[in-house]
Order: C-alpha cells, then structure tokens, then sequence
C-alpha cells in the first residue's frame, strides 16, 4: 500500500470521503497480527500446565519462571515498540514484527518433541515470545493515529479487546491441538500423559497421547500470511505528526531490530539478577521490584544513546515523561491491563496447583501438598473463559466510556476489583488448606470471572482517558508507554503467584493486589473525578 502523505480524520468530509474505509481496512488487519502476537507471547500459561502433566522433569516453580521470563521480555520490548510507528511507520512495524513471531514458534514446536531439553533452550524460547507482547504497544499506538478522537474508544477497544482475544485462542486452540497429529509425521511422535489432562470439550485420561510440540507449530499457519497481508494491505502515514521521515522498509527493519535488542539486552541481565542458579539465573535474589525498575531505566537510557535521527526522534517523544499525567494513567492502566495480563499468564497453573492436589495435613501437623486430587478440576477446560470474558467486554469498556466518561466507568470498574479480589483471596485459603479443594472451585471460580470482566471495561475505559488528556502526537506514544508499564504484569503477578504458593500462602497474592486496587481507587478520583481536577471526567 502506498504511503499516506495526508492524514485528517478530525475534518469530517475526509473522514467520510476516505479516511473511514482505509481506517477501518488497517484496522481489521491489526487486530489478527495482534491476536496470534497475543497467542504466543501468553502460550506459556499453558504449555506449563501440560509439560507438568506430561512429566517433563522441572519443579512447579521453574515452570512458573517460563511464564514470567515471557512476561518480562514482552512488557520491556513495548518500551521501545512505544515508538516505532513514528520512526519506521505502522505498515513497516506490524508486518515486522509479526514474522519475528515466526521464531519463537518454531523453536518451541521443535524444543517440546523430548523431555531431555534443558530448561535453558525453554527460558530462551520464553525470552523470544516477548515479541508477542511487544506488538501491544506499537499497534495500539498504530491504530490511535487512524480514527478520530470521537471513536477512540471503540477503536483502540476494538483493537485491543480482538486483539486480547489471542489468549483466549490460545487457551482454546492450543489444548486441542496437542490431542491428534495435527502435521502428521512432519511434526513429531506424541508423548503419553502421566497425568490427566483436558481441553474445552472435556478430559483426557492419562495414558493417553498427546502432541504438545503442535502448540508451537499451529501458529505458522497464521503468522505466515498474516506477515503477508499487513504488508500488502496496511498503510505508513507519513505526516509529520506520524512519521516525519519515513525511511525504506530495510531501514525500518535495521531500526527495530537494534532497539529490540537492547530491551532483550536489559530483559536478560534483570532476569539473571532475579533468578535462582538452579534456574540459570545469578542466584542473587535481587527483589523483583527493584529488577523491574533496573530494567525500565536501562531500557529508556540506553534508547536514549542510540545516534542520529534516531535520538533525535526519542528525544521528542520522550516529552511525555515531562507529563505527569503519562504516570498517572501508567498506575491506572497497570491496574486494569497488568491484571488481565497477569491473572491469563497465571490462572492455568494457579488452578492446578490449588484445586489439582489434595493437600493434606500429616501427623506432624505439616501440609503437604504434592497427592493428586482425582477430583480437582481441570485447568486447561476452564482458564480460557477469564481471558475470554476480559477481552470480549473490552470493546463494551470502550463503548460505554465513549458515552458517560472514562474515569467514572474506571472507578466503578475498580471498586469492583477491590471487592473480588478479596473473594478470590477468601476460597483461594480455604482450598489450599483442605484435602477436598473442589468444594471451593465454583466460588472461587465465578468471582475470578468478574475480576477478570473488569479489567476488560477497565481496559476500554482507561485508553478513553487518555484520548481526551493528551493531544494527538503524545497519545501513541502514551498509550505504548503505558501499555510496558502495565505489561510488566504478565511477569509480576506469576511470580509472586509462584512465590506465595512455595510459602504456601497463595492468597497473600490477592491482598496485595486488593490494596494496590484502593491505592488506585484514590489516584483515579484525585485526578479526574474531584471537583476541580483538571481533567474532569473526561
């Protein structure tokens, strides 16, 4: 597609005469490229659950070290992907960097074929994903640039709320697959469940055989012509409030190739300070709150060395951080997103955990927690519907915001996530103390969904508010930005899931998350809601 060298979606006529249709054609081409970014990047929850069933040799809390590497990797390459739509445009970015998808999918169809690869080729297919998650931010910033302030709601909700639908494809297609040889002998020998196993349709009893190598092999199918189409059919604006100088497409490559590598750079060292050594990290024991600052740091300073144009551009973007509205809405967006993200990259594995042992006390009075419960539920049939009912009411988020306001639907959103959380915390206790966990699954189950249905609407409402508070050249960049920073939620929240659950006190979790919700109840109100705020209810 050509380049777009005028771009006016304010001026009604050319919205109506021309704008709307090519908006809307980048816009039904993001949200797929988005959607399999989305499958890959979260695929670990999973992939986790069944590598435990199929008796691959690593303990509980390296598996969760597989989710949280991706989470990391993917929430810091958002830092640079903020603000490759103005320096290389959106049709050279999205096409980009969804055939990088292409690697971490083949490595993992091939790495899952034998229970002999070292846990370190599965940590670096992790790290890899986080291209995935990467993809958020520049096509949410990519998509803000095509619609009218009017839609933005519905616009980067649409976006994103499809685009999220990626995990819930993910959780669907990915158990589904791993039942039949999906690629005949072209994709490997099946290996035979130790434990039971399940998809959407139903259990699978051990003994049977399974392909897990297909869930990495599965997204070839799309990411090949998805590449194709977003570079055929999807559009660089070239103004100068977009992308000022557009470069060649082999320069735009050169240009996000060299700032990706620096967020992996700053990923890897952060995941080597954090790290026990049995899981090939330093053994330091450095607090994941101050790798996480380490990390953002390094990755915005060292962007900020990289020369010419380059800089030159950073530096202009870099603005935003002047604007004490970009942190703001960063901890509000955190609040919403980064528990979507975080709950999908965590809920399998916390289910199986929690309600697939039994867990007994002995005759010391000590718990354990390793007898399988024959009655416990299967993760792989349930987890998908969090995920599912996030991202489907995520438009309804953006809709509803477009119509009262962004900040009241958020406080609303968020005294609910306040008062679930809670209720999560309650059944999660009493499940890990009881030899018949099941009996609390139902409970536990129904008020994760509602958490999980907020954060949609929250996620709807939150990019509404930042539409209306910052101008059209700092809401790309804003929106990316925030996006990292919530991100780093499919990296936190597992962690400190798999931490708490070894001290065995998995709802220690959820009263923390409880009380960072009412910090942000406070923070949304102060800002936006109180009389006098300067952006009142936007």
């Amino acid at each position: 597609m050509a380049d777009l060298k005028t771009w006016n979606v304010e001026d009604e006529a050319f919205w109506n005469d021309s704008g709307k249709s090519i908006a809307t054609r980048n816009l039904w081409i993001s949200i797929p490229c988005l959607l399999a970014g989305f499958g890959v990047w979260m695929q670990w929850g999973v992939l986790t659950v069944q590598m435990l069933n199929l008796g691959f040799p690593y303990e509980q809390s390296e598996l969760f070290t597989l989710t949280a590497i991706a989470g990391l990797t993917g929430a810091t390459l958002r830092i640079p992907s903020s603000f490759f739509i103005r320096l290389c445009g959106g049709r050279n970015t999205i096409a980009f960097t969804t055939a990088l998808l292409i690697l971490p999918s083949i490595g993992a169809g091939i790495a899952l074929q034998s229970k002999d690869t070292p846990l370190w080729v599965f940590q670096l297919l992790a790290l890899l994903s986080g291209f995935g998650g990467g993809n958020f931010a520049s096509s949410m910033s990519n998509i803000n640039f095509f619609f009218p302030k009017r839609m933005q709601g519905y616009a980067l909700g649409m976006n994103a709320g499809l685009g999220n639908f990626g995990v819930t494809t993910m959780q669907v297609v990915v158990p589904l697959v791993m039942t039949f040889a999906v690629f005949g002998a072209l994709g490997g020998e099946s290996m035979v469940l130790e434990a039971t196993s399940g998809t959407l349709i139903g259990k699978i009893p051990a003994g049977s055989d399974t392909w897990i190598q297909n869930a990495g092999f599965i997204w070839l199918v799309t990411l090949v012509p998805l590449s194709l189409l977003a570079w055929w059919g999807m559009n660089n604006i070239s103004t100068a409030e977009v992308t000022p100088r557009q470069p060649g497409a082999l320069s735009s490559f050169g240009i996000m190739s060299g700032m990706l590598l620096i967020g992996f750079i700053t990923a890897l060292v952060g995941l080597w300070l954090l790290l026990p050594e049995k899981a090939n990290g330093s053994g330091f024991g450095v607090p994941k709150e101050i790798v996480l600052l380490l990390v953002i740091a390094a990755t915005v300073f060292l962007l900020k060395l990289l020369p010419g144009q380059i800089r030159d551009n950073l530096q202009r973007q870099y603005k935003i951080f002047g604007n004490r509205h970009t942190w703001v809405m960063s901890v509000i967006y955190t609040m919403t997103f980064g528990s979507f993200i975080g709950f999908a990259a965590a809920f399998p594995l916390a289910i199986k955990v929690i309600f697939g042992y039994s867990h007994i006390e002995g005759a010391d009075g000590v718990m354990t927690h390793d007898v399988v419960n024959p009655n416990g539920p299967s993760a792989l049939m349930y987890a998908w519907m969090g995920a599912f009912i996030g991202a489907l009411i995520r438009p309804v988020g953006g809709w509803i915001a477009d119509k009262v306001g962004g900040a009241m639907v958020t406080q609303i959103i968020t005294l609910v996530m306040v008062i679930s959380s809670l209720g999560v915390a309650y059944y999660m206790k009493a499940a890990y103390n009881s030899a018949t966990p099941e009996e609390y699954f139902v409970p536990f189950f129904l008020l994760f969904l509602l958490l999980f249905a907020a954060t949609g609407i929250g996620n709807g409402s939150t990019f509404r508010t930042i539409s209306q508070v910052f101008n059209k050249e700092q809401a790309g960049p804003v929106l990316g930005w925030t996006s990292a920073v919530a991100a780093y939620g499919a990296f936190y929240i597992p962690k400190v899931f798999g931490e708490q659950i070894k001290a065995t006190t998995p709802e220690i979790a959820l009263y923390g998350f409880a009380i960072f919700y009412a910090v942000c109840l406070f923070i949304n109100w102060w800002y936006y809601l109180r009389k006098g705020a300067e952006f009142h209810n936007p």
